[in-house]
């Protein structure tokens, strides 16, 4: 499993272009409950650029990308705790499952 992170949305982008490993939804449902964030697909703009595109098309693995926090970026210092609350249990979940 991969887990990148970027700033913008507070969304769980989980598959690539209709490729959806074993295991990813469940993943993903699991991250967004724990956060609070939303899941949903990768926009089509939006595939094609990112470690975990590249990651679930060649390993056929879940892969997430995890978008952080909210606003214009470079997202404010203040927003750091509510971020790292949020994806506590991301990082938690992420390292057991």
């Amino acid at each position: 499993m991969v887990i990148s992170y970027h700033t913008q949305g507070q969304e769980i982008y989980w598959n690539f272009q209709n490729i959806n490993p074993p295991h990813g939804y469940e993943i993903g449902t699991y991250f967004a409950n724990s956060s609070g964030y939303l899941l949903t697909d990768v926009p089509y703009n939006s595939s094609f650029a990112g470690f975990k595109d590249w990651f679930i098309q060649e390993y056929y693995r879940p892969g997430y990308t995890i978008e952080a926090g909210i606003g214009e970026n470079p997202l404010p210092i203040s927003q750091f705790d509510e971020i790292y609350r949020d994806n506590l249990g991301i990082l938690v979940l992420g390292a057991v499952l």
